[in-house]
């Protein structure tokens, strides 16, 4: 099943040769391969949904949480874009509209087309500020 390897053991079946001794510098590709707007629409779409339920709830009780959830809505988005930008330096870009709109892009189930690609990213964010409406709504109605 599972055997321990000792550091000697390891060490006497280990082949060291002076490719693999030396730290050659590396390319990390950390790009999403979606367009930033693409990014920032989705962003903007959860923003919504939370200002839609802020201002459909509002109370002075709900300053703090409402603030919480702006915080985590904005790290969100931040550290993956802080991501992008780690070192070692990443070579890619953001993929542009255009390159998006031609080649589509490649997930693990198969190519997606533009158009799908952008339906699975926005439907989360576009069903969840319906909710919100739709919540909002149905409390003003009920008021």
């Amino acid at each position: 099943m599972a055997e321990r390897l000792t550091r000697q053991l390891v060490a006497e079946k280990a082949i060291v040769t002076e490719a693999a001794a030396l730290r050659l510098p590396h390319t990390v590709d950390r790009n999403f391969e979606l367009p930033t707007g693409l990014y920032l629409t989705m962003a903007a779409l959860f923003f919504a949904a939370a200002g839609v339920m802020a201002f459909g709830f509002a109370a002075p009780a709900m300053v703090v949480p409402t603030g919480i959830i702006a915080v985590f809505i904005a790290m969100f988005f931040a550290v993956p874009a802080m991501w992008v930008r780690m070192k070692p330096e990443n070579p890619q870009r953001a993929t542009s509209w255009a390159r998006f709109r031609r080649d589509g892009i490649m997930t693990c189930f198969g190519h997606s087309t533009a158009g799908a690609a952008t339906i699975q990213v926005l439907i989360l964010p576009v069903l969840l500020l319906s909710w919100g409406i739709a919540v909002v709504t149905i409390a003003a109605v009920v008021r």
